[in-house]
């Protein structure tokens, strides 16, 4: 049996079954959190964030933490310095807000800690109960290296609540601002755990703003190994055909017993690196948003874990907002 033949039996028969899939959830947020550091980067991902704020009625919090690891051997005072400083800026950045009329009609919060950067934002998620977290990435920097940056990649690889990472390639409004239609929201499935945990979310996301959801699998292409070398191009052809069947019926299944999507589903079948692939149909849809599911994994700390190296290169290379939805 060729590669591509046992890839699709193994999607028909030992997949997880159509009827674990959950109905749509009810997204009603009501409080959504940014992490900012105050810089040039941080703009799109405010305005991003204000806007989900609004749309749900949820509470805002303007949130920075003063990193003491920099301070240390200059003493106390330096990290008090610079808490006052960071608390100027944040409240020039409050005043300008209001001025603008841009928190008119939310509730808000500007809130400022000192410590672990991380440690601290995690314990303000629990705390006040966060069911949102905005954040910014640097995007692509060298040899395809993937760089959230510091803070943001911890947020992204351990936050417990749904993440949106707003990359310096989207758009500078969010599209829930209503200056435009919302164009198709991509929902990138491995048919995982992770990612049937986050398809209620997805389904609920388009809904929520009457768009398409776009499904997407991607099938991995991998070398012939030895031995099969005595196949003709028809039966490779063929070999790929059913296991791109093989996917649009799993695809389809997904979906088959909701009828909680208001707008008709489309189904993509790729073959290649998931990453680059999510990333090329994506551009091609000009999606509004890509949603993925992640695992929880004993490996989160390790880059190299394939499903957080996909999942990097994604949020990373996106010119759209990606959401993460933690199983």
């Amino acid at each position: 049996m060729s590669l591509w033949k046992v890839e699709a039996t193994a999607y028909l028969g030992s997949g997880v079954h159509m009827s674990l899939v959950a109905p749509a959830v009810d997204i009603r947020l009501k409080s959504v959190l940014i992490a900012t550091d105050f810089s040039e980067a941080s703009e799109k991902p405010l305005r991003h964030a204000l806007a989900i704020a609004r749309h749900y009625g949820a509470k805002f919090y303007l949130a920075h933490v003063v990193s003491s690891l920099g301070y240390t051997l200059v003493g106390p005072d330096a990290v008090s310095a610079a808490t006052e400083a960071v608390w100027r800026d944040a409240r020039q950045l409050e005043g300008d807000l209001v001025q603008s009329g841009a928190l008119a009609g939310l509730r808000h919060e500007v809130i400022i800690c000192q410590g672990d950067v991380w440690e601290e934002l995690e314990k303000v998620v629990t705390q006040e109960q966060v069911d949102l977290v905005v954040i910014g990435t640097r995007g692509r920097r060298g040899l395809g290296k993937l760089l959230l940056g510091s803070v943001a990649e911890q947020i992204f690889r351990h936050a417990n609540c749904l993440v949106l990472t707003v990359g310096p390639g989207s758009f500078r409004e969010a599209p829930i601002e209503g200056t435009r239609a919302i164009r198709p929201f991509l929902f990138a499935t491995d048919f995982g755990g992770a990612s049937l945990h986050a398809l209620p979310y997805a389904i609920s996301s388009a809904n929520q703003f009457a768009t398409k959801l776009v499904l997407l699998h991607v099938v991995p292409e991998v070398p012939m190994p030895e031995g099969f070398h005595w196949y003709t191009a028809g039966d490779l052809m063929q070999m790929r055909e059913n296991a791109r069947m093989a996917s649009l019926w799993r695809l389809e299944e997904l979906t088959s017993q909701n009828t909680d999507l208001a707008v008709k589903p489309e189904f993509m079948v790729e073959f290649g690196l998931p990453g680059e692939k999510i990333l090329q149909v994506a551009e091609t849809l000009k999606a509004d948003a890509i949603i993925m599911g992640l695992h929880r994994s004993t490996h989160i700390g390790t880059a190299s874990h394939m499903p957080w190296a996909t999942a990097y290169e994604v949020v990373c290379g996106a010119g759209c907002p990606v959401l993460t939805v933690r199983n």
